[in-house]
């Protein structure tokens, strides 16, 4: 499975921002695909990850009501809706698929590059 983020940039605080996550390759559907975000000097955190039928979305405490996940099988992309990001939400946000694809790390078998999100004040 391959993936491929996209659509990070620069944002205000308050602003959205819309990420994708291009998914391709073998059995992608028997996968959850999940959204996790990095800052410098920090742990891998998890932000939100879904399964392809666009049921059971699964939050990080702190995302829930602001950060919509969603996912469009006939396109293999999963999108992650960021509304009213904070400074503190600056980070690189990489997409993975994993069979157990919940809130750990360890959940994940496949991961993409990454793409940056910068949050201004």
């Amino acid at each position: 499975v391959q993936l491929q983020a996209s659509g990070g940039g620069l944002v205000q605080a308050g602003g959205s921002l819309r990420l994708s996550c291009a998914a391709s390759g073998h059995a992608v559907s028997v996968y959850r695909v999940g959204w996790f975000r990095q800052a410098p000097g920090k742990e891998r955190e998890f932000v939100a990850s879904i399964n392809w039928r666009g049921s059971v979305p699964f939050y990080g405490d702190s995302m829930k009501g602001r950060f919509t996940i969603s996912a469009d099988s006939a396109k293999n992309t999963v999108y992650l809706q960021m509304n009213s990001p904070e400074p503190e939400e600056t980070a690189i946000y990489y997409c993975a698929a994993g069979t157990v694809g919940l809130g750990l790390v360890d959940e994940y078998d496949y991961w993409g590059q990454g793409t940056q999100v910068t949050v201004s004040s």
